[in-house]
């Protein structure tokens, strides 16, 4: 494998037709319920929109393209990859790797500190060489045009990836989807994967007689997730294709469909923007609209969605994040998480942590990895 330079581009052309379709836009009638409960309330569907057309700067771009970054073809697709050297001779090779509906620049708030921690406060023992690869279909990576791209298939292209790097021992990192490709490394690479760190890690709930108050408490969000908020895996994990046409089509239908998520998921008052910002909300969905990844990302759900509760017998870490999608005890994520060597709860943050808690994630990180060094 031959990686070639690459930056992210867009076009003024791009962005054009992008605000003419802003402009154009159907919208439905107003919600006839005043929160969330029904989706994304029409007078904020319609401000971030309105954002999107007239004040965001469509920076994302060259904020990613501060970063190195790669192309390679990978078990014979292409493969975007961010690739951060450390300063650090004895740094670890580190591979981190997003879920949906996030994308490489979820990193962007780590990637200095993990790389260069002497320049960020941090001790340089810990440093790592950091690899985030797009997944098959998601921003920059191409998207498959045959069946069989699932969790296994990316941890094995990963560890195809990170040899080809020249790295022999590596960790693995990553929350959604990237929980389950890092667990997944962690089997098919057990020789050269030196730890799995996760920010999800979902598990079995409730299986225990003498379940703990705050293990009942993750057992009820978890069945209310379930019973109202899963409405998106089950049309990505059955019917990709169909839901793919609206959302490609629609950058105001991509802009609710990715939003609804940041207000569900993270560690906010009751509007996602007081976990993110405008212009991170909106540089994450500029990343699925710009590459038209909305049906390429979901077909992941329609391949591995059961994926999620492999075991994982990897030396292991989690950090669970107490507005995360699925919160489990210690003694319930051992059942999954066999050589599990750190657990903490953390005190503030959701399913997005490189984005709502960088600082945490990454102190996350080095103390899980400085067990398995």
């Amino acid at each position: 494998m031959a990686a070639e330079p690459f930056e992210v581009s867009i076009t003024d052309d791009e962005i054009a037709d992008l605000r003419d379709r802003l402009r154009r836009t159907r919208w439905p009638e107003p919600e006839p319920v005043d929160d969330w409960s029904q989706g994304v309330p029409l007078v904020y569907a319609q401000d971030l929109c309105r954002s999107w057309a007239e004040d965001y700067d469509f920076g994302f771009a060259k904020r990613l393209n501060a970063f190195p970054q790669y192309r390679d073809t990978v078990d014979g697709l292409g493969i975007h990859f961010v690739h951060a050297r450390s300063p650090e001779p004895d740094a670890l090779p580190l591979v981190i790797t997003h879920g949906w509906p996030g994308s490489v620049l979820e990193f962007l708030a780590v990637i200095g500190p993990l790389t260069d921690p002497r320049a960020n406060g941090g001790d340089p023992a810990d440093a790592f060489h950091v690899v985030a690869p797009s997944l098959p279909g998601y921003g920059w990576s191409d998207k498959p045009s045959t069946t069989g791209w699932g969790v296994e298939r990316i941890a094995r292209a990963w560890d195809a990836l990170m040899v080809s790097l020249g790295y022999e021992r590596y960790g693995a990192q990553g929350g959604d989807w990237g929980s389950a490709v890092s667990g997944a490394l962690g089997e098919v690479a057990p020789e050269r994967v030196a730890g799995v760190h996760v920010n999800m890690g979902s598990t079995s709930l409730g299986t225990f007689a003498d379940p703990t108050p705050s293990e009942r408490a993750n057992l009820a969000a978890a069945k209310e997730f379930q019973q109202t908020g899963r409405g998106y895996s089950g049309q990505q994990s059955t019917r990709p294709q169909t839901l793919g046409y609206g959302l490609t089509d629609s950058p105001a239908g991509q802009a609710a469909w990715i939003a609804e998520k940041f207000w569900a998921w993270t560690d906010n008052d009751g509007h996602p923007e007081d976990a993110l910002s405008r212009q991170t909300i909106l540089d994450e969905i500029s990343a699925y609209w710009f590459t038209a990844s909305a049906t390429s990302s979901a077909r992941l759900y329609w391949e591995s969605f059961t994926s999620f509760r492999d075991q994982v017998t990897a030396p292991s870490g989690l950090s669970v994040y107490p507005h995360d999608i699925i919160r489990p005890s210690r003694r319930e994520a051992e059942q999954r998480f066999t050589d599990l060597r750190w657990f903490e709860e953390m005190p503030r943050g959701g399913h997005f942590a490189a984005l709502e808690q960088p600082e945490s994630l990454v102190e996350q990180v080095r103390g899980f990895f400085r067990l398995v060094r």
